[in-house]
């Protein structure tokens, strides 16, 4: 199926103003709940003035896509054919992730603590089992193109280990980024926007119209998240942004281009995990000030801006790299 650029560009525009319309009476909902983010102690101590700004502002990306995407599937119904089922699968993945990030979000606003990283590891592997197992079974996704390889390369059984690690593994990268105003949003608007530009090349029309309603409310989110941020997306956006963005890889078999296409919250989380073994090899001794990484930039003297614009300019340009490898 072909899609014109003007339904890409107006499903973008529409979604961009939904969120933004709806933003002012959400953050209202928010502070008439009280839902503030605390902020950890051993962070930098510029980070402090945030202290009780709105979190669970993933439902500000959420919902939007989510009413957007199901009005435009309901047209089938009248013989149009905007969105198939095949949304049906990120879309799935998307709500079920912000609602655990929700619950997370809550624990964390109401008692002081989140969930406890063993239980909310073990949902994510669920979430991702199932997810996998509709990729197998509904979508029939191709297991893996390789670069200049006009057919899918088939992966057996590997498949599925390999498939819930790159979702669990892109949901929590995602969600380690999501530390300064703007990063998590930005990093992610662009690997969508690069997902679906790959898609539309590849004749996956439906996908691609999937990636950018959700790059509109992504772009409407960062009118409220943009520095300083009056909302935070919290574990119920970064959750679904990245498990979504890791499903909507897979979905067009072009999984090996995605640590360039999101290259920052995978160094983001490589750097996390260097750290803690550095730490723990050498009894106490650090590689970096601070991780995940932008905290050793902001030790290092550079603003929040300047770390958030820097990183996503270096987000963007190996997107497109990314891009251009997979379409070779």
């Amino acid at each position: 199926m072909k899609t014109s650029p003007t339904l890409i560009v107006g499903l973008t525009l529409v979604s961009a103003l939904l969120t933004v319309i709806w933003g002012e009476p959400f953050l209202r909902l928010l502070r008439h709940w009280r839902i503030g983010k605390r902020i950890r102690a051993e962070g930098p101590a510029r980070h402090q003035v945030k202290m009780g700004t709105l979190t669970m502002g993933g439902w500000l990306i959420v919902l939007p896509t989510a009413i957007l995407t199901l009005f435009l599937y309901a047209t089938q119904v009248a013989g149009l054919t905007f969105l198939g089922k095949e949304i049906l699968l990120p879309l799935g993945v998307m709500l079920s992730h912000a609602l655990l990030g929700a619950v997370d979000d809550w624990m964390g606003v109401r008692y002081g603590q989140g969930m406890r990283a063993r239980t909310k590891f073990a949902f994510q592997v669920l979430l991702a089992a199932l997810a996998t197992w509709s990729l197998q079974t509904i979508y029939v996704a191709p297991p893996m193109y390789l670069p200049g390889v006009t057919l899918p390369i088939p992966l057996g059984w590997v498949y599925v280990p390999l498939s819930i690690f790159i979702i669990v593994a892109t949901s929590n990268a995602v969600n380690i980024t999501d530390g300064l105003d703007g990063l998590a949003a930005l990093t992610t608007a662009t690997a969508f926007a690069a997902y679906g530009g790959i898609a539309l090349a590849t004749g996956e029309a439906l996908l691609a119209r999937f990636c950018f309603i959700l790059v509109g409310s992504i772009l409407g989110f960062l009118w409220f998240n943009a520095h300083p941020a009056q909302l935070f997306m919290g574990d119920t956006g970064s959750l679904a942004l990245g498990a979504t963005l890791g499903v909507v890889a897979l979905m067009t078999g072009e999984w090996l281009v995605l640590p360039l296409i999101a290259l920052i919250p995978v160094v983001e989380v490589l750097s996390v995990m260097v750290q803690v073994a550095y730490f723990k090899a050498t009894k106490g001794r650090r590689i970096f000030r601070m991780a995940p990484l932008h905290h050793h930039f902001e030790l290092g003297g550079w603003s929040e801006m300047q770390v958030v614009l820097r990183f996503w300019i270096v987000n963007l340009l190996a997107a497109l790299l990314g891009v251009l490898i997979a379409m070779a």
